[in-house]
């Protein structure tokens, strides 16, 4: 059987399709929803459904004529159409990052390409009025043929951007058979080399559109803002001959706001016809206000409705502008991705992912790395998201190809070679560039066109822009990739507007702003959420929040990449990522890298992101004065319009006194407001005050009264301490000392109801028995492993050649002796692990008092030349049956040294299993900061043990080991014990986004050379 060569070379990049043009939905009359206007439009025929498929290895096993309406042919099966053949028992699953799946030979593809075999019929009567056909597919990976009733039709490519053909001629009246050769690489695999699992198939709408003889077929809108109003122009091209259309812009309420008929208007773009639509007393569009009017375009023979923005981008003074007022992208990444379906969404889950990020302070989200289905753009434009919407195009792959020199200077000199600087490859660039943009020209949440990712820097892409730049001189333009170019010739950047980094470190974003530099700084990646993570935002925001020239940036990323493969007994969902599928090239859970789960329930990250990007904030505290300076953090309103404030003094963990707050004048964007708050302070208490913002006036996404941040600011009162802890940690009433017994191995010190063991030869209790019960399940440990997060995915090579996961004490001396009514039991003693020497020296004094309770005091020295520790502390194994846990600290949720905005300080309770966080792949979760006091116990509170010391300290409780944590791939296949592990953290490192971006910073490391530990344990019984 005859199949064309197309996806064998670049020669041809589509055949018969149709030139790109704005996404529109033709009907007969005005339809009340651009979003579902495919489904009630009686001009569109969706495809969907069961198709028959059938799957080959290699084209060269396809032998029969399938294409043939005629011809019979055996083994196809149904598949759903949208969707990929990977997610329907077909080829596997395959996750890589950078590495192509396929060698590195562009054009070529392997002559075994795999490719799938699509059969459908569906029913089409002519419409006289609309007697011309197109088959329009939204989405197929990586390119297609298509006959229909056995004509050739056509070829195309381009994964995520739109073809269209002209089937006209190829219908019949009534039943008709369509057949599609889809294979799994092409040439175009070369430039679709993005960071996600790779799949294969129809994946996105198929559905046919009628249209008269001549019909609009493209128009482009653009607006401007001036001081008599704003104007709406319009520019179309028809096909056929231009038809008489008027154009009517109707606002929120129907009323008509301008009208005109389109009149011969040539310009440089191809446009016949154009007309101007003034406005005045313009209603814009923002992501806080995302007023959208409704154009109507009315032809004899059919109608287009479509949405306008009025808004202008620019930049000016190095700063990011819309509507020439300053704008901050609290933006983030986003694939499209579902566990079951991969890259096949429907409009519900655009809608989900949406409202989650609007009720999540997030305005801004970058169609990483590929244009997203045209309905998501107008979601945007609705939900009030600015878009950076990027072109199908990355070649990262080009960067993994073999050196003898490995250096990374050696590698970019030679990353764009291949593809990105090579002239053969780019009319293929242009194409993806040129299709993402004539696509999606016409929304106004569009506010950047991107030109590609990681694809590094060279001919294609200078090309590339240019074009963008001159299409569309009215948004900016983006391209990150810039960065990485060769020292082979000079480069021109003169078509990039905004200066993009991917994951800098704070030092190099104050390095840019001191350069004097003619671009806003965007970083279009930063903050890797992956795991447990990110640790740095809220130091990020600090210093966007210091300059107008840095505009923000986009969170990598949104949600966890997965495949679902069922569920377990109990319903958790098993997850799949890279290597779990059988296959050799793989990246294995860098693809888990989501602000959520990818069943979208939020990560303790997204959490993270919501406060550190809270409208507003307390930039000073003035107790004795009793004001606040608030700052208002949004771009457009005047925040005592959208904000309502709410205070609460808590002193030990419990609100002692509450308020409201009032306004007293308005607060325009970016300044500052003072507001009275004038709290009853206590004479003793650790205390803090919280000033809640909660949204005044509810919207189609959030409630009335739904909270949007919180600050909280300490408050200085005589004795600023925890008064329940200062009752731990004062001396007992008198009593009869505890007794000591010593041997060789062992010391005992007995009391009044208790019985505590310390091991000699490390220094450790062993044994805390109180009354007749055993609180202890093994010897307690000086504690400096963690399981690694995936952003300690760097560092943890540092610790394992240090032997950190191997470390234990030993003491060198120890001793007990009686002492003012108390018995100290003092040891000397090294942290070390075989092959190495000591990581740390340590002075103990275990002092246990008349009522039983234990303190230990440590002097540690770290030892020179060791990495930084993952934590400093001790551990400590608990019968099971302690299960439940309060404390008073940070929380409810996790929280780190770098990872604590979402936290505040109360009074908090748990069970054990409630404290985990079941983060995909198993790793370091649940711990709590910032502690006066913990205790677990069991649910009776028939006995228990608390821990306080003089000093704030984080905890952990759990089940499940940081041993069990460390070795363990995926969240189902922990297996509890039937113990808690408590760990209790004088210094716990933070979480930075080290997996990509820079070094954790120095403030959140546990590496001092001294540290004094000092802890209180005090059992209780009933």
């Amino acid at each position: 059987m005859s199949i064309p060569k197309h996806h064998q070379g670049l020669e041809v990049l589509h055949e018969n399709t149709l030139a790109a043009h704005a996404y529109f939905v033709p009907a007969s009359a005005a339809v009340t929803d651009v979003v579902t206007a495919r489904e009630s439009s009686d001009r569109v025929q969706l495809l969907n459904g069961q198709w028959d498929f059938r799957y080959h290895h290699s084209v060269n096993d396809l032998d029969e004529a399938f294409m043939d309406p005629g011809c019979t042919v055996e083994g196809f099966a149904p598949i759903t159409v949208p969707g990929t053949w990977q997610h329907q028992g077909h080829d596997a699953h395959q996750y890589t990052n950078v590495r192509y799946p396929i060698p590195l030979d562009p054009p070529h593809v392997p002559v075994d390409n795999p490719c799938g075999a699509y059969r459908t019929t569906f029913d089409h009567h002519a419409d006289a009025a609309a007697p011309d056909t197109m088959l329009v597919f939204e989405g197929v990976d990586s390119c297609f043929y298509v006959w229909v009733n056995g004509h050739y039709v056509g070829y195309s490519q381009v994964s995520h951007a739109t073809s269209e053909f002209d089937i006209t001629e190829a219908l019949v009246e009534g039943t008709n058979h369509m057949a599609v050769l889809v294979f799994k690489w092409c040439d175009g695999t070369y430039l679709e080399d993005q960071d996600k699992f790779r799949t294969s198939g129809i994946f996105r709408d198929v559905y046919l559109v009628d249209r008269p003889t001549r019909h609009l077929f493209d128009y482009f809108t653009t607006t401007q803002i001036h001081e008599a109003g704003a104007t709406v122009r319009l520019r179309a091209s028809y096909v056929g001959g231009p038809v008489e259309t008027r154009a009517t812009l109707l606002g929120a309420d129907g009323t008509t706001v301008a009208s005109g008929v389109l009149a011969e208007a040539n310009d440089a773009r191809g446009y016949s016809h154009a007309v101007e639509l003034h406005v005045n007393r313009p209603r814009l569009w923002n992501p806080e206000h995302p007023e959208l009017y409704t154009l109507l375009l009315e032809m004899p023979d059919e109608v287009v409705t479509d949405q306008v923005g009025l808004r202008e981008v620019s930049i000016d003074d190095v700063v990011l502008r819309l509507n020439d007022c300053p704008v901050t992208l609290r933006g983030v990444n986003r694939h499209d991705s579902a566990p079951a379906t991969g890259p096949t969404v429907d409009v519900a889950h655009m809608r989900r992912d949406l409202e989650l990020m609007v009720r999540h302070n997030i305005n801004a989200v970058r169609s990483s790395h590929y244009p997203n289905d045209p309905r998501f753009y107008q979601l945007c434009d609705q939900y009030g998201l600015l878009v950076m919407s990027e072109a199908d195009n990355e070649s990262h792959g080009t960067q993994a190809q073999f050196l003898a020199d490995e250096s990374w200077d050696n590698v970019v000199e030679h990353w764009n070679e291949l593809i990105a600087d090579s002239p053969d490859w780019t009319e293929a660039t242009l194409d993806r560039v040129q299709r993402c943009v004539q696509r999606e020209k016409n929304r106004p949440s569009i506010f950047s066109w991107s030109a590609g990712n990681e694809c590094a820097y060279g001919c294609t892409l200078e090309v590339s822009l240019a074009w963008m730049k001159e299409f569309d001189p009215d948004r900016v333009t983006h391209y990150e990739s810039a960065f990485y170019r060769g020292s082979k010739r000079s480069y021109d950047y003169s078509n990039i507007d905004l200066y993009s980094r991917m994951y800098p470190s704070q030092q190099e974003m104050l390095d840019y702003l001191a350069g004097d530099p003619d671009k806003p700084l965007v970083l279009v990646e930063y903050c890797h959420a992956m795991g447990n993570g990110p640790g740095d935002l809220e130091d990020y925001w600090q210093l966007i929040h210091t300059d107008p020239r840095l505009c923000g940036g986009f969170v990598w990323e949104w949600c966890d990449h997965a495949v679902l493969a069922g569920h377990t007994d109990d319903g958790r969902p098993c997850y799949l990522y890279g290597g779990d599928s059988g296959e050799v090239i793989h990246d294995g859970n860098f693809c888990v890298d989501g602000l959520v789960w990818p069943d979208r329930r939020p990560h303790p990250g997204l959490l993270e992101l919501k406060n550190v990007q809270r409208p507003a904030r307390v930039v000073a505290h003035d107790p004795g004065a009793g004001m606040l300076t608030l700052r208002n953090d949004l771009d457009f309103t005047n925040l005592d319009e959208v904000v309502d404030l709410s205070w609460e003094l808590v002193c030990d963990g419990i609100v002692l006194d509450r308020g409201d707050l009032s306004f007293t004048r308005p607060v325009p964007p970016h300044t500052e407001t003072q507001v009275t708050c004038r709290p009853q302070l206590p004479r003793v208490g650790r205390c803090h005050l919280r000033v809640t913002q909660h949204l005044r006036v509810g919207d189609a996404v959030r409630a009335a009264g739904q909270e949007l941040g919180f600050d909280e600011v300490a408050v200085p009162v005589a004795d600023p301490r925890n008064q329940q802890s200062v009752q731990l940690l004062e001396a007992p009433p008198g009593g009869v000392s505890p007794a000591v017994e010593q041997d060789p191995s062992a010391i005992t010190v007995r009391g009044d109801g208790f019985q505590y063991r310390f091991d000699t030869g490390t220094g450790m209790p062993t044994s805390m028995l109180v009354g007749d019960q055993e609180m202890f399940t093994a010897p307690a440990e000086v504690n400096i492993w963690r399981a690694p997060t995936d952003n300690d995915r760097r560092i943890r090579l540092e610790w394992e050649r240090a032997r950190y996961p191997y470390a234990a004490v030993r003491a060198h001396e120890c001793s007990a002796q009686t002492l003012d009514g108390s018995v100290v039991v003092r040891a000397r003693m090294t942290l070390d692990a075989a092959t190495i020497q000591p990581i740390l020296r340590l002075d103990a004094s275990w002092t246990i008092d008349v009522a039983g309770r234990l303190r230990c005091q440590m002097d540690v020295t770290r030892t020179p030349g060791f990495p930084t520790l993952p934590r400093l502390g001790l551990r400590f194994f608990l019968a099971p049956e302690l299960d439940q846990a309060s404390w008073v600290g940070l929380g409810p949720g996790e929280n780190y040294p770098d990872k604590r905005q979402a936290s505040r300080h109360g009074h908090f309770t748990s069970s054990i299993d409630g404290l985990f966080v079941d983060y995909l792949r198993p790793q370091e979760n649940g711990s709590r900061g910032d502690c006066d006091w913990v205790r677990v116990e069991q649910a009776d509170a028939a006995r228990g043990l608390t821990v306080t010391s003089p000093r704030p300290f984080s905890f952990n409780a759990s089940r499940i080991t940081q041993e069990q944590l460390s070795i363990t791939r995926h969240d189902v296949e922990l297996d509890p014990d039937d113990q808690v592990v408590l760990c209790i953290d004088h210094a716990m490192a933070g979480i930075g986004s080290n997996s990509c971006g820079p070094e954790l910073l120095a403030r959140y490391r546990v590496d001092d050379e001294t540290y004094h530990v000092d802890l209180v344990l005090a059992p209780t019984r009933r």
